[in-house]
């Protein structure tokens, strides 16, 4: 089962942008907070076929691969973010190597160059804007390393390196 697309934002969305929003279309944005010189914004855009389209627009990353994944709790106040709590999961298993995965947080590692920029748009399937918008909220997570797409319950993927708490804009 296919989850996930990947394509180039800096195609699809110019920074700086403001999210489109309809009737039928929820967004939820974010600037990030790191203690790790990461800075940039997060949006999840609820589309009308249904698909939420996650961009990420991201500088001051760590060349290398990183998990980046929606977390359960709309909570960056902790030094090291744990406060975000662990992975969106609703009844899933976490990893798309996994048979019940992935978790609806889940999303493909992004690699990043010696620039430091992060920017890239995700389809995802399985994560809905009551996911988001439940009374703890969410909170997107850049980690320090890879997900393996397997280990429960969170793919190992290292420390949080930076946070944000996706929040539907205030009319």
């Amino acid at each position: 089962m296919n989850h996930f697309a990947i394509c180039a934002a800096a195609a699809l969305i110019p920074a700086g942008m403001a999210t489109a929003q309809t009737d039928t279309m929820q967004s939820f944005d974010a600037d990030v907070v790191s203690n790790s010189g990461i800075s940039g914004t997060v949006s999840a855009t609820q589309q009308e076929s249904g698909v939420m389209v996650v961009t990420i627009d991201l500088t001051g990353v760590p060349e290398g691969t990183h998990g980046v994944h929606i977390h359960e709790t709309g909570d960056c106040s902790a030094d090291d973010y744990s406060s975000a709590g662990g992975h969106l999961a609703g009844d899933m298993e976490h990893g798309v190597n996994v048979a019940g995965g992935p978790h609806p947080g889940d999303m493909p590692n992004a690699y990043v160059q010696e620039d430091g920029v992060l920017k890239v748009t995700y389809f995802n399937t399985d994560l809905t804007p009551d996911m988001l918008a439940d009374a703890d909220g969410a909170a997107f997570i850049v980690h320090a390393g890879a997900d393996d797409y397997e280990s429960q319950p969170s793919g190992d993927a290292g420390g949080r390196l930076a946070c944000a708490v996706l929040a539907e804009p205030q009319a």
